[in-house]
């Protein structure tokens, strides 16, 4: 990083063949399907498995997929209280995630608040109707192709990372200015 003025700059990283920089993605994002293996386990049990998911690109940040409703198990996402807002996607509704031996009968491990969905989004993002993003921190492990995912850091961002996308990443240490 380098200093102009009080504010630091990222630099991106180097792109290597298979590879996209989030320094490539737009601002505002961009939604687009993917075919990937998708596949997310919590409490022990597979939750969700698809080769239908969206990705999400936003400038500085790793993909965030969205997974069609139907591609997990029944009982594995429980509506919860609350909302927020995004700029570009608009109001998101809440989930917990459920998991565990009974993962259809209730589950014995919940993510409270790990999961989120846009049922009116916001004009051009339209394609994320019956999808649902997870926070990959809060589950026990997803995968992409059979990668396990890295979570982006700093907690807040659903971010997937990995060996396919380079950053710097917004939600590091010393990001917060982005």
């Amino acid at each position: 990083m380098s200093e102009r003025g009080n504010r630091r700059h990222p630099h991106p990283h180097p792109v290597a063949a298979g590879q996209e920089s989030v320094w490539d993605y737009p601002r505002p994002p961009r939604v687009e399907a993917s075919a990937e293996h998708v596949q997310v386990w919590f409490g022990g049990v597979l939750i969700a498995d698809t080769t239908t998911s969206l990705r999400v690109l936003e400038t500085s940040h790793p993909p965030t997929y969205y997974l069609p409703e139907g591609a997990f198990v029944a009982g594995a996402l429980r509506h919860t209280a609350g909302s927020t807002w995004c700029e570009f996607k608009g109001v998101a509704s809440y989930f917990d995630v459920v998991g565990g031996d009974a993962a259809g009968a209730g589950g014995d491990a919940v993510a409270p608040r790990a999961a989120w969905a846009y049922p009116h989004p916001s004009p051009g993002f339209a394609a994320l109707v019956g999808h649902v993003a997870l926070m990959p921190g809060a589950m026990d492990r997803c995968l992409v192709d059979g990668e396990v995912v890295k979570p982006q850091a700093g907690g807040f961002y659903g971010g997937w990372i990995t060996s396919r996308v380079v950053g710097p990443f917004k939600g590091e240490p010393g990001t917060r200015g982005w």
